[in-house]
């Protein structure tokens, strides 16, 4: 017992050293010019992997899909006043599987392991005075990085998305593509920009976290991904997405919810399918929820919740979904906080994981919450899918 002590004592001691002098960086950050922040960006790889050297992180091959039954719930814990909280273990968190209870496992050093990062900005003709402000995206990726082992890719999308740069090891290469991007046509297909990204993470080696940095409008234009397919990617995989939203014009909403609709049918021959004889869809869901069990259909309400977020602001929905964080867009100000908050918290977040035990296919509804900490705030993962077994096996092979 007393090594066990021992060993968590020091966790969060070397947790506060790395947080102390990453928000050392962090503030000072704010008041240099771009061409200094990468000059203390190489200074502080230095400070951090002195720090790094005191406890060698341990290895951790997990497996990261749904459907390998190891499901990853990432959370950040905060107080009301905004300051992060780093002491908590596995017992102070309770988790729910569509209602149901499960065993959770609390991954250790999770903030010091490799990191694979898709960073997804949109370049629609319409946008392209967020061009000069992307700039700002390349001096804070040595905040966030760190010292940990690390792959980047940038993905840039209008009418659809494009590998602008293939994952790298390399900060500067990653900043170069951001510093050089060109304005693209004048739509902006959101959905397949995510899909794309999640596509390009499941290519990294196992055991590195992955996440995506999402720069876009809030309302989809031109994506030809499914609002149930975007659902399944995001929660098949163990993808945290991390979002800055700017406003869509009005034309646009009202244009592209007309094409993300919740007339989109659920399963074929199955209670949710399109029934033309129902009064109104939200009439046909409230019916066929009455005839779901509980967890069913704690399931299919976060579905349904979560459709209509994808209507109303893509970015901010799949942030929520999947455990990662959301901000609206002001200004370059504005912007720079952001990434800066995302860099801090990104690394700091508890890494929780469950096996859940013969999961039924599609959406999941998850719940973290703090036991006796009711002056805290959290938050977590709100999903994951589990595909269906037999559709694997029917699917056409590639």
């Amino acid at each position: 017992m007393s090594l066990r002590l021992k060993f968590s004592h020091s966790h969060i001691h070397q947790r506060r050293l790395r947080r102390n002098v990453r928000l050392v960086y962090l503030q000072t950050v704010r008041t240099l010019t771009l061409p200094t922040i990468k000059v203390l960006g190489a200074a502080l790889l230095l400070a951090c992997g002195a720090i790094g050297q005191q406890t060698a992180p341990a290895s951790s091959d997990v497996t990261l899909t749904s459907r390998s039954t190891l499901v990853l719930v990432p959370a950040l814990v905060k107080t009301r006043s905004g300051e992060l909280v780093y002491t908590l273990t596995v017992k102070d968190f309770t988790l729910t599987d569509d209602g149901v209870p499960q065993t959770l496992h609390l991954e250790e050093d999770a903030g010091d392991e490799p990191l694979a990062l898709v960073i997804a900005v949109e370049i629609r003709a319409g946008g392209t005075q967020h061009l000069e402000q992307y700039k700002y995206l390349g001096p804070m990726l040595d905040a966030l990085l760190g010292n940990i082992e690390h792959r980047i890719a940038v993905v840039t999308f209008d009418s659809s998305p494009i590998l602008a740069q293939k994952f790298t090891s390399s900060a500067d290469e990653a900043a170069a593509t951001l510093d050089n991007l060109e304005p693209g046509d004048r739509q902006a297909a959101i959905l397949d920009a995510i899909a794309y990204s999640v596509d390009l993470l499941r290519t990294q080696p196992v055991g590195y976290r992955r996440a995506i940095l999402l720069l876009s409008e809030t309302v989809d234009a031109a994506s030809h991904t499914t609002m149930g397919q975007a659902l399944r990617a995001l929660g098949e995989t163990n993808t945290s997405i991390y979002s800055v939203g700017f406003a869509s014009t009005k034309a646009d909403i009202a244009r592209e919810g007309e094409k993300l609709s919740s007339d989109e049918p659920g399963p074929e021959h199955g209670c949710f399918a399109h029934d033309p004889t129902a009064d109104s869809r939200a009439t046909q869901n409230f019916d066929c929820l009455a005839q779901l069990l509980p967890p069913m259909r704690l399931a299919k309400i976060a579905e349904i919740a979560a459709r209509d977020g994808l209507r109303r602001n893509i970015p901010e929905t799949v942030a929520r979904l999947t455990g990662g964080e959301y901000f609206k867009f002001k200004d370059a100000k504005t912007l720079n906080h952001d990434l800066l908050t995302i860099a801090n918290h990104i690394p700091n977040r508890y890494v929780l994981s469950f096996q859940p035990q013969a999961p039924h296919p599609g959406m999941h509804a998850l719940e973290l919450i703090l036991t006796d900490y009711d002056h805290l705030t959290i938050e977590a993962r709100r999903s994951y899918w589990v595909d269906d077994p037999s559709q694997l096996a029917s699917a056409p092979q590639k």
